[in-house]
Protein backbone atom coordinates (compact mmCIF):
# COMPACT_ATOMS: atom_id res chain seq x y z
CA UNK A 1 0.00 0.00 0.00
CA UNK A 2 2.90 2.49 0.66
CA UNK A 3 4.16 1.78 -2.46
CA UNK A 4 1.08 2.62 -4.29
CA UNK A 5 0.92 5.62 -2.28
CA UNK A 6 4.42 6.63 -2.83
CA UNK A 7 3.80 6.30 -7.10
CA UNK A 8 1.18 8.38 -6.26
CA UNK A 9 2.61 11.25 -5.00
CA UNK A 10 5.44 10.75 -7.27
CA UNK A 11 2.93 10.92 -10.13
CA UNK A 12 1.40 13.92 -9.13
CA UNK A 13 4.15 16.08 -8.30
CA UNK A 14 5.85 15.18 -11.42
CA UNK A 15 2.32 16.36 -13.58
CA UNK A 16 2.56 19.86 -11.33
CA UNK A 17 6.33 20.04 -12.12
CA UNK A 18 5.94 19.18 -16.31
CA UNK A 19 2.55 21.50 -15.84
CA UNK A 20 4.33 24.63 -14.97
CA UNK A 21 7.09 23.44 -17.39
CA UNK A 22 4.46 24.08 -19.73
CA UNK A 23 2.76 26.64 -18.78
CA UNK A 24 6.11 28.50 -19.11
CA UNK A 25 7.08 27.21 -22.62
CA UNK A 26 3.40 28.81 -23.58
CA UNK A 27 4.63 31.86 -22.41
CA UNK A 28 7.57 32.00 -23.90
CA UNK A 29 6.34 30.53 -27.31
CA UNK A 30 3.77 34.00 -26.92
CA UNK A 31 6.48 36.30 -26.19
CA UNK A 32 8.92 34.64 -29.21
CA UNK A 33 5.20 35.58 -31.45
CA UNK A 34 4.94 38.52 -30.13
CA UNK A 35 8.64 39.55 -31.25
CA UNK A 36 8.39 38.00 -34.29
CA UNK A 37 5.43 40.07 -35.30
CA UNK A 38 6.86 43.54 -34.12
CA UNK A 39 9.91 42.86 -35.93
CA UNK A 40 7.52 42.74 -38.70
CA UNK A 41 5.16 45.51 -38.32
CA UNK A 42 7.08 46.86 -35.42
CA UNK A 43 5.29 50.27 -32.69
CA UNK A 44 7.73 51.68 -29.85
CA UNK A 45 5.58 50.42 -27.06
CA UNK A 46 5.29 46.44 -28.76
CA UNK A 47 9.29 46.85 -28.98
CA UNK A 48 9.66 47.82 -25.84
CA UNK A 49 7.23 45.47 -24.03
CA UNK A 50 9.04 42.28 -25.37
CA UNK A 51 12.31 43.69 -24.77
CA UNK A 52 14.25 44.21 -21.63
CA UNK A 53 16.08 47.13 -20.78
CA UNK A 54 19.40 45.29 -20.74
CA UNK A 55 19.12 43.70 -24.00
CA UNK A 56 22.23 42.85 -25.60
CA UNK A 57 21.25 42.02 -29.37
CA UNK A 58 23.82 40.32 -31.65
CA UNK A 59 23.78 40.19 -35.63
CA UNK A 60 25.19 37.67 -37.67
CA UNK A 61 27.75 40.51 -38.96
CA UNK A 62 29.19 40.79 -35.60
CA UNK A 63 26.90 44.19 -34.90
CA UNK A 64 26.09 44.65 -31.33
CA UNK A 65 22.89 46.73 -30.11
CA UNK A 66 21.59 47.65 -26.75
CA UNK A 67 17.15 48.08 -26.44
CA UNK A 68 17.21 51.62 -27.61
CA UNK A 69 19.27 51.19 -30.87
CA UNK A 70 17.48 47.41 -31.56
CA UNK A 71 13.94 49.90 -31.39
CA UNK A 72 15.10 52.24 -33.75
CA UNK A 73 16.79 50.51 -36.07
CA UNK A 74 13.14 48.31 -36.59
CA UNK A 75 11.56 52.17 -35.86
CA UNK A 76 13.18 53.81 -38.75
CA UNK A 77 13.50 50.80 -40.88
CA UNK A 78 17.01 50.16 -40.92
CA UNK A 79 15.97 46.68 -40.43
CA UNK A 80 12.90 46.25 -42.07
CA UNK A 81 11.30 42.43 -42.85
CA UNK A 82 8.69 41.93 -45.74
CA UNK A 83 8.41 38.26 -44.57
CA UNK A 84 9.96 36.13 -41.88
CA UNK A 85 9.48 32.97 -40.45
CA UNK A 86 10.81 31.28 -36.85
CA UNK A 87 11.60 27.65 -37.67
CA UNK A 88 12.97 24.54 -36.01
CA UNK A 89 12.36 26.21 -32.71
CA UNK A 90 13.41 24.64 -29.42
CA UNK A 91 13.05 25.97 -26.27
CA UNK A 92 14.86 25.27 -23.18
CA UNK A 93 13.60 26.76 -19.65
CA UNK A 94 16.00 26.88 -16.42
CA UNK A 95 14.39 28.56 -13.29
CA UNK A 96 13.14 32.29 -14.61
CA UNK A 97 15.78 31.69 -17.90
CA UNK A 98 14.13 30.29 -21.37
CA UNK A 99 16.79 29.98 -23.86
CA UNK A 100 15.76 29.77 -28.10
CA UNK A 101 17.36 28.49 -30.72
CA UNK A 102 15.52 28.98 -34.10
CA UNK A 103 16.39 29.45 -37.99
CA UNK A 104 15.23 32.73 -39.13
CA UNK A 105 14.32 33.00 -42.67
CA UNK A 106 13.02 36.33 -43.91
CA UNK A 107 13.00 38.37 -46.89
CA UNK A 108 14.32 41.54 -45.99
CA UNK A 109 13.96 45.39 -47.43
CA UNK A 110 16.56 47.70 -44.96
CA UNK A 111 16.68 51.17 -45.84
CA UNK A 112 19.22 52.09 -48.38
CA UNK A 113 19.86 48.41 -49.63
CA UNK A 114 18.63 45.86 -52.13
CA UNK A 115 15.71 43.55 -51.55
CA UNK A 116 17.84 40.82 -49.41
CA UNK A 117 16.76 36.84 -48.34
CA UNK A 118 18.18 36.07 -44.75
CA UNK A 119 18.77 32.98 -43.49
CA UNK A 120 20.23 33.26 -39.77
CA UNK A 121 20.26 30.66 -36.77
CA UNK A 122 19.36 32.54 -33.78
CA UNK A 123 19.85 32.14 -30.00
CA UNK A 124 17.42 34.32 -27.77
CA UNK A 125 17.40 34.70 -23.89
CA UNK A 126 14.22 35.32 -22.45
CA UNK A 127 14.07 36.28 -18.58
CA UNK A 128 10.89 36.14 -16.96
CA UNK A 129 10.18 39.20 -15.03
CA UNK A 130 6.76 40.30 -12.98
CA UNK A 131 5.04 41.27 -16.83
CA UNK A 132 6.34 37.93 -18.36
CA UNK A 133 8.95 36.89 -20.58
CA UNK A 134 11.31 39.65 -22.08
CA UNK A 135 14.14 39.25 -24.63
CA UNK A 136 17.42 39.64 -22.52
CA UNK A 137 20.05 38.67 -25.61
CA UNK A 138 19.91 37.70 -29.09
CA UNK A 139 22.81 35.97 -31.44
CA UNK A 140 22.70 35.57 -34.76
CA UNK A 141 24.89 33.57 -36.89
CA UNK A 142 24.83 32.93 -40.78
CA UNK A 143 23.23 29.55 -41.81
CA UNK A 144 23.42 28.82 -45.78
Amino acid sequence: MKSILAIFLFSVLTSAASFGQNKDVLAVQNALEILRIQMLNPTESGLKSISHPNLTYGHSNGKIENQKEFMDAFLTGVSDFTSLDFSDVKIEIVDKTAVVRHLLIAESMDKGKQPAKVNIKVMLVFTKGKNGWLLLGRQAVKYL
